[in-house]
């Protein structure tokens, strides 16, 4: 049976205790936030601000800031209906019409089957570069089914535990590198300004659009819940605790593009993308700083590609669980949909065991090119929902149990500040969108 999380509750009202007499709710700061922020920054991430770095110095920190507020305003906007109305957000998506099921089924299980494989060749990496001697593919493998007992023997509790272990690991190596470079403040500074070089606009939209941006950001409202955070009397909370972790997320892309600006740009050296830009950091690193460093470095890669991939086991096996819950009509946080639950245990197993199969195979094209069109579009699919249902006033289209989608009272929805930002999300994502489409179909189609 899954572990249920409730808040301190009187006997006499059943609703929390400092909902009844005014006093502050107990609470800690570091909570599912930290947890979606570590999931969402992996290993790609951050060669990606590394490598905009290295060909631009600090030109593009600006855009490493904004991204880091865009995640806050829709991690935020999530985490806000999820405790304003109740229901979860695939209940809110459902109730915007059966076209969202339509784009979000396909979509999770061609995503689950390929990041499952990338998830674990990530966290391999770092491990085969400290011992060579191991097989890539078999330690791959491993990883997979760590994650994998990992959280399903694990409670919500000691899931957020881990992963706050794994970003003090991060904050070291990431931090301690950066700190190392003795980065020049004045640069530092002049990098805040919004100018965008020539040829760097696959960078802006890769580190704006990029650096914790998955589908973990919509999980949030599902760890909430798994946390005992689950009315609005918890709202403030919510909020600091987003801010909090995506504060630290913002410190994990500085100090990756002031590696890159004061190791590799000054230095003139080139690194490789994707994770294999992490190995070479390391070496570099090693070279200069010595094998302690370079294999602290190491670790810390491990730390963020192995949080990535727990967090997914986790965040979007709940959101699996709830998708197939809510088509059977099952009472909302029921337990086969909570963790532990056995749909949430089936989403596991399926991003585990046919991932491995293409370790061991070539990856087919079909899948490949259905992931890149799919995952395009997942971002500028939730900042448009999230726009949607966090301003309407009517519930939205019925459900086939005659349940119409939940409305957020009107204290809870958006105001200007937030329409804007997640307005410009959308924008942004959508251009990220059309690139990444761009890049999918490339080696299929000869028409761009």
């Amino acid at each position: 049976m899954a572990e249920q999380h409730q808040p301190d509750q009187t006997p006499e009202t059943g609703r929390p205790a400092a909902a009844v007499d005014g006093s502050p709710p107990r609470w800690r700061v570091i909570g599912p936030g930290l947890v979606v922020a570590a999931t969402g920054v992996g290993a790609a991430d951050l060669v990606a601000t590394l490598v905009a770095g290295s060909r631009y110095g600090y030109t593009l920190l600006w855009v490493a800031v904004l991204g880091t507020i865009m995640k806050v305003v829709l991690v935020e906007g999530a985490g806000r209906y999820s405790l304003a109305t109740g229901r979860s957000i695939f209940d809110g998506w459902r109730s915007l019409g059966a076209w969202t099921m339509w784009y979000f089924a396909p979509y999770i299980m061609v995503w689950g089957i390929i990041y499952g494989a990338t998830a674990m060749s990530s966290s391999a990496l770092p491990v085969v570069a400290l011992f060579p001697e191991l097989s890539l593919r078999w330690v791959a493998i491993a990883s997979g089914l760590l994650g994998l007992a990992l959280v399903w023997f694990g409670s919500y509790a000691t899931f957020e535990k881990v992963v706050t272990i794994f970003v003090g690991i991060m904050f070291v190596a990431v931090v301690g590198a950066a700190v190392l470079t003795l980065p020049n403040l004045g640069e530092v500074l002049l990098g805040l300004r919004p100018i965008i070089p020539d040829g760097s606009i696959v960078y802006v939209l890769s580190i704006a659009g990029g650096v914790g941006g998955t589908i973990t950001l919509a999980a949030y409202g599902y760890w909430l819940r798994e946390k005992g955070w689950s009315t609005p009397h918890f709202m403030r909370v919510m909020r600091i605790d987003n801010n909090v972790a995506y504060a630290v997320t913002g410190i994990f892309v500085i100090s990756m593009l002031v590696v890159g600006a004061e190791l590799l740009y000054s230095a003139n050296i080139a690194i490789s993308t994707g994770d294999q830009g992490l190995l070479d950091l390391s070496e570099v690193l090693t070279d200069r700083y010595g094998d302690v460093f370079g294999h602290v470095f190491l670790l810390g890669f491990w730390a963020s590609s192995f949080s990535s991939l727990i967090g997914v086991w986790s965040g979007v096996s709940l959101m699996f669980a709830d998708f197939v819950g809510t088509l059977r009509g099952l009472e909302p946080g029921h337990p086969d949909t909570r963790t532990g639950g056995k749909y949430f245990k089936a989403y596991m197993l399926w991003l585990t065991f046919p991932p491995m199969l293409l370790l061991l195979l070539d990856e087919p094209v079909g899948l490949i090119l259905a992931y890149g069109v799919l995952g395009a579009f997942f971002m500028p699919f939730l900042a448009v929902t999230l726009l949607v249902l966090l301003n309407r006033t009517g519930g939205g289209r019925a459900d086939p149990g005659g349940v119409v989608g939940a409305v957020v009272p009107r204290e809870w929805r958006n105001r200007w500040f937030s329409n804007l930002a997640m307005a410009v999300c959308a924008a942004l994502f959508v251009a990220l969108a059309v690139n990444e489409l761009k890049k999918a179909l490339e080696p299929y189609v000869g028409w761009w």
